[in-house]
């Protein structure tokens, strides 16, 4: 037999005697389908279940139907999402119910992990009964994550978004979205004394009452055990947020058993009536990292996030191990395992995490007033009005639910947290800034989809819920192509900045909750990071400049950023937005920390000043490098008649070619007629009237 012959002769042979290995084969390796979903939603919300892959066009959704706990089938109304990878299931009573998916659904002869899928519909959310509940909902969750990575195709009251106005107030305020809910930074001031947590080791107050002759009025350390990174003033209370480790001994025996503790979230309350000595009066916190704070009044919220360390154990644990600890000095400080009647599932959820929220009365003292919820589901995000909280998840897991956001909705009254409703949105949402609450209604513009993929391009949509986070109007499918950078809701109208190539700033008109529209559009060079109102008809943008550069390799251009860019927007006439000014400050590398973080934007309303932090670099010409050139802060002078007129340029240059990280400003401040710039290690006054140097403070 020769060679081609004996090649035939072993095809045939697989062929001919191989069917059932064959057979047997494809039955093990026959391409799978996975579905995910929460495992309950509220009685006037959808289900909405989640495929790995699309359904077949000839499948219509009444195929699929429900039944409930006795196997009746019950009617409901069923309609498919976006390429028909999802199923919305609405219309149904508050009970228990199983989604039945019809055979050969999915094209490619692939089938479903699960052929039913059973769900809940709830009335309201309530505590969980016990831990198996708790354990079920982990288990259900983790379940879902990994069928996902191993699946074949991983395909009633109104708060208006503003800047705090300030108005005549003699000192600084920190800058804050929502008028009336402060805002955490690393520095604040009465007027009298800056507080500040700037080297993130020490919170130091400096007493500022003369200008011309600044004091250290105290220095506090933490020795190490408590990291802040935040505060909040209060006339003689002050307020500082951080993290520290739990360091709890356990014998060899406890630490088998017990789940690594992640850090503590920490919220301390310092009596500073005496500046020169803060005295420590209330210490509470909880297991996590911090997702973000507010404070209202009297009252600090904070938010964190805690996903149990099971994984380090590769098993669960059972019982208290998997509930989130709690402490409070009002409780003898002891690190302790959240109340069960402090669970609750939020309907939608899908990650194993728990959000948890802590609203704490700073002026209770050393005893109660602090309440503490959690809530399975993760959170990332969070936008906070007067009246509500709005906690933002990502729903994670294939291409059908990447790109959703999950919305959970919360009243506040003093320290009370109730759960209201919850609700679903395609794409994602960027920052704090690109949601609002305005007339009872929630309005968020997001992105969904990815720049550089042809399958799932970007586009952006905006989009308007009411009270009960039922969606009543969009605007759908803008700037294809291209993702937000920035975004601003200020009152009746809406400011969305896209990029890719140019940087276009769209103006729609959100009066009519039912009908949003796009009123402008203006395209220019570079982009926004952050949108600050300057009036009603203005508004500034701080980002960078960017130049398109030939690319070697074909196709689009290269686009590189340059000097960082301050834009006057004059929105007017709202059909046709213009740039009426611009500043473009230094080369490519100079940063501040405003493109960021909004809170480093120094505000002088009275006086029309804006200023930030900046580290201004400039290239080198006929070299490949840039050239860092000087570090400081930059004052402005901007209004709709004068435009951008620069007041101050209190930057000095690097000694060595690099930035010295304790004396590189961070924060600027006013009180009076004096203006301050802080550092990690030296606090600078200046007269507001010719910025004149009057004294300079080095922190011992």
């Amino acid at each position: 037999m020769n060679k081609m012959n004996k090649s035939r002769w072993i095809v045939t042979f697989i062929a001919v005697g191989g069917v059932g290995v064959l057979m047997l084969a494809s039955f093990f390796f026959w391409p799978k389908v996975n579905t995910t979903s929460a495992r309950s939603a509220l009685a006037d919300q959808p289900m909405t279940v989640y495929f790995t892959a699309p359904v077949k066009p000839s499948v219509e959704a009444s195929e699929f139907y429900v039944t409930d706990r006795n196997g009746k089938k019950i009617s409901a109304e069923l309609s498919y999402g976006s390429g028909r990878t999802s199923l919305k299931v609405e219309a149904l009573q508050p009970g228990d119910y199983e989604l039945h998916v019809p055979n050969n659904s999915f094209r490619g002869w692939k089938r479903t992990m699960d052929s039913t899928f059973s769900f809940a519909v709830i009335e309201s959310v309530l505590p969980v009964g016990s831990i198996k509940e708790i354990e079920t909902f982990f288990r259900q969750a983790e379940q879902q994550t990994n069928n996902f990575m191993q699946s074949d195709d991983q395909v009633e009251s109104s708060s208006e978004d503003k800047a705090s106005s300030q108005g005549g107030a003699a000192y600084s305020q920190t800058n804050q979205q929502v008028e009336g809910v402060d805002e955490a930074d690393l520095v604040k001031t009465d007027g009298k004394f800056i507080y500040d947590i700037t080297n993130y080791e020490q919170l130091i107050i400096t007493d500022i009452r003369k200008p011309r002759k600044l004091v250290n009025a105290s220095i506090t350390g933490f020795d190490g055990t408590f990291y802040p990174r935040e505060l909040y003033v209060d006339d003689n209370l002050l307020v500082v947020i951080g993290s520290k480790q739990h360091d709890q001994p356990v014998t060899a025996d406890e630490a088998k058993r017990m789940m690594p503790t992640q850090e503590l979230s920490v919220i301390r309350v310092y009596d500073v009536t005496d500046r020169k000595q803060p005295k420590l009066i209330r210490e509470t916190g909880a297991e996590g990292y911090i997702i973000g704070t507010r404070k209202i009044g009297r009252h600090v919220y904070m938010v964190t996030n805690n996903r149990p360390m099971y994984w380090i154990q590769n098993d669960l644990p059972e019982g208290e191990e998997l509930l989130p600890k709690v402490f409070d000095s009002a409780d003898d400080h002891s690190v302790q395992p959240m109340k069960i009647d402090q669970v609750s599932i939020l309907p939608g959820a899908m990650e194993p995490s728990y959000s948890v929220i802590t609203a704490l009365d700073i002026h209770s003292g050393d005893k109660s007033g602090v309440e503490t919820k959690a809530y399975l589901g993760s959170g990332e995000q969070l936008y906070m009005s007067k009246d509500h909280v709005y906690l933002i998840a990502t729903l994670y897991g294939n291409q059908a639910t990447q790109g959703n956001s999950e919305v959970f909705k919360f009243r506040l009254n003093g320290t009370a947290i109730n759960f209201l409703q919850a609700a679903q949105m395609r794409g994602t949402i960027l920052n704090q800034f690109s949601m609002d609450e305005y007339n009872g209604y929630f309005r968020a513009v997001t992105t969904e989809g990815n720049l550089w993929d042809e399958k799932n391009i970007a586009k952006n949509h905006l989009f308007i819920l009411d009270n009960q986070m039922k969606q009543v109007g969009s605007v759908e499918n803008l700037a294809k192509n291209e993702r937000i950078y920035s975004a601003r809701f200020m009152g009746d109208k809406a400011y969305m900045v896209t990029f890719r190539e140019t940087d276009p700033l769209f103006v729609m008109d959100v009066e009519d909750p039912q009908n949003p529209e796009v009123l402008g559009e203006l395209k220019i060079p570079g982009f926004s990071n952050y949108l600050h109102p300057l009036d009603e008809r203005h508004l500034l943008g701080f980002g960078y400049e960017t130049v398109a550069k030939k690319n070697p390799q074909g196709g689009e251009p290269i686009i590189q950023t340059q000097g960082m860019k301050i834009s006057l927007f004059d929105v007017t006439d709202f059909a046709n937005p213009k740039e009426k000014a611009t500043e473009i400050i230094g080369g490519q590398g100079t940063y501040s920390p405003v493109q960021h973080d909004h809170h480093a934007l120094f505000l002088h309303p009275a006086r029309n000043l804006y200023g930030f932090p900046v580290t201004i670099y400039r290239e080198v010409k006929g070299e490949n490098f840039l050239n860092s050139e000087k570090a400081g802060a930059m004052i402005y002078e901007i209004s709709a008649d004068k435009g951008i007129i620069e007041k101050a340029d209190l930057t000095e240059k690097f000694s060595n070619d690099y930035v010295d990280w304790e004396k590189e400003v961070q924060r600027l401040l006013y009180s009076g007629d004096t203006v301050y710039t802080i550092a990690a290690n030296e606090i600078k006054s200046y007269s507001l009237d010719d910025f004149t140097l009057l004294d300079e403070l080095e922190k011992e």
